[in-house]
């Protein structure tokens, strides 16, 4: 399945399931200190991304975590990732997640890549009622992404662990 984003666009973008040979590409982007300030889960050795990649594959087979690389057209450049978790595969509830490799911020992918996302999750899950997007306080970058992509901000959380700061809460609902 490959999801194309914002065919008039330049840069066409598409959005694939991610694939064991993207190993390489993976690794490297997680290289940036940037993309590692916001993750919990750090991808450093080669086995680090073997068992992340493995977690996406499981997720599609759970429909738990619908995760996709961000590509531009006919170029091998990773730009990110988007993902869709649903904690309950049957629930009206999800949750919309992203990160951006290095050469890719500025440019307008991760708006692009989570407004695709999230069309495709309204059109393949018609339960799905409504889609949280979530970060810490001080991401101002997604904060963002969540505003141009019209998701809009709900609350304050109270910092959890494993997550050191307070986050917002985002949230778009399905279209009438």
């Amino acid at each position: 399945m490959t999801v194309i984003v914002n065919a008039e666009a330049s840069p066409v973008l598409f959005l694939r399931p991610w694939r064991d040979d993207d190993l390489a590409a993976l690794v490297s982007a997680y290289r940036d200190p940037e993309l590692r300030k916001w993750t919990l889960h750090p991808i450093v050795t080669d086995d680090d991304g073997r068992r992340w990649l493995d977690l996406q594959h499981q997720g599609w087979e759970s429909g738990e975590r619908m995760s996709f690389a961000v590509r531009e057209e006919g170029k091998d450049a990773l730009l990110g990732n988007v993902v869709m978790k649903r904690t309950d595969p049957h629930g009206d509830i999800g949750e919309v997640g992203y990160w951006t490799a290095a050469p890719a911020r500025g440019r307008g992918v991760a708006p692009r890549a989570v407004e695709s996302l999230t069309a495709w999750a309204f059109a393949t899950y018609p339960a799905l009622a409504l889609l949280e997007l979530l970060h810490q306080v001080d991401n101002l970058a997604s904060c963002r992404v969540a505003e141009k992509t019209g998701y809009l901000f709900e609350e304050t959380l109270p910092a959890e662990g494993p997550y050191p700061n307070d986050g917002h809460r985002h949230c778009r609902r399905r279209p009438d």
